[in-house]
């Protein structure tokens, strides 16, 4: 588990963070205010594009993104049957797209084990690009704008970067492209190999180098160490947990029946490697991110964790604004740890996820202002972060 931070100094640059409602700066300054480990701006992440408002993984929802001000768009990368890499948050199809309603499409539904969990779907690798392209993307949360369900298709990663290739040439400046593989292990199961395919595409983009605006992400380690032997691209170490625990520590011990990769990378899983992404929070853990990879991409939670108050002691977090529901906006920030400041030591970059404006995502400090939150992780020197909102992160920044 991390070992909690107990500087007064950056105890109190939180809470000041959380309070302040200074958001002026400079967005298009390389000089930043923050204690980032280049000493520039952090990075503004489009989260599968302008996915609080359009529905995520398009082109329209990416242009949207650039056209809000994201540095980086993320396309999360899968492959169909026929070997071509497309932009799915999942292997699965039915919470993002209209597959469902398309009679034609029925019987490729079928049951497939992702990550230690057989989920009922329609995957990707059952369609050809094809099949893809007959599709709609559709909004996957409920909350969120519904009225652009059914109009736009399931773009390639050829097609993302072109867009920013195209996008960069109009704003004269360098949208860069945040690749995941998604679900590496399953993918070489099914001889699809997605590395060396994400590999050749940067290639025939010219963007298969270290100074290229690319970072490539993943929850697995081998194929990031795979990649890192086969290319000099910038990469970053996905880290995950299960759940938060009421008092704020970090539960990576998966139930019986849940998704294992919560807790630990997958192929180490299969490879009979007990560790989990804790791991990647100590220095060891740290120095080994350091032999292939230029930073780590924690979920929020592993650097400003959150505690719940349990006063029936029924074991569950209170409903503390009794909106008749629990979720984020019932549990309380605590003392931010020491991960950046350790993984700033080794030189290595600190990217954060996922970050949203809704009510019941933000945590009670907050007081229901997502700028207070972005601000928090700006002043502990996060180099980069994801988000739904992008023109929310550039106001905050």
């Amino acid at each position: 588990m991390i070992l909690r931070n107990t500087f007064f100094s950056i105890v109190a640059l939180f809470f000041t963070a959380c309070n302040n409602d200074d958001n002026s700066n400079n967005v298009d300054s390389q000089s930043s205010k923050y204690p980032t480990l280049s000493g520039e701006n952090p990075l503004i992440v489009a989260h599968r594009g302008a996915s609080g408002y359009l529905p995520e993984h398009t082109i329209a929802s990416y242009t949207k993104a650039i056209e809000l001000g994201a540095d980086f768009i993320e396309p999360d990368l899968v492959m169909t049957l026929d070997g071509v890499l497309v932009v799915r948050h999942e292997p699965m199809l039915s919470g993002t797209t209209n597959v469902a309603d398309i009679p034609a499409f029925a019987s490729k539904k079928t049951t497939k084990n992702i990550d230690g969990a057989m989920i009922e779907d329609w995957f990707v690798s059952d369609f050809t690009l094809l099949e893809i392209k007959q599709l709609k993307a559709k909004q996957a949360f409920i909350e969120r704008p519904q009225q652009f369900n059914n109009l736009y298709e399931v773009p390639t990663f050829a097609e993302v970067i072109a867009l920013a290739k195209e996008k960069s040439a109009q704003l004269g400046k360098t949208i860069g492209i945040y690749p995941e593989t998604k679900h590496p292990s399953f993918h070489e199961a099914l001889n699809l190999n997605i590395s060396d395919k994400l590999l050749e595409e940067l290639t025939i983009a010219g963007w298969n180098s270290a100074t290229s605006p690319v970072y490539v992400q993943s929850f697995e380690v081998s194929n990031l160490q795979y990649i890192r032997s086969k290319s000099s691209v910038k990469i970053i170490q996905l880290l995950s947990c299960y759940d938060v625990a009421l008092n704020g520590d970090l539960i990576f011990d998966v139930p019986n029946g849940e998704i294992i990769s919560n807790g630990q990378p997958y192929d180490w899983y299969l490879q009979g490697d007990n560790r989990n992404f804790s791991f990647f929070t100590t220095d060891e853990g740290l120095d080994f991110v350091k032999t292939y990879a230029n930073g780590i991409g924690p979920w929020k939670p592993f650097i400003i964790s959150y505690k719940g108050t349990d006063a029936n002691n029924d074991g569950f977090a209170d409903d503390m604004n009794a909106d008749g529901k629990i979720n984020d906006a019932d549990k309380e920030a605590i003392t931010p740890t020491d991960l950046i400041t350790k993984a700033h030591s080794r030189g290595l970059q600190v990217h954060a996820y996922t970050f949203r404006n809704e009510s019941r995502r933000l945590l009670s400090n907050y007081h229901n202002n997502p700028i207070a939150e972005y601000q928090a992780f700006y002043q502990l020197g996060l180099d980069g972060l994801f988000t739904d909102f992008t023109d929310t992160a550039v106001t905050a920044r």
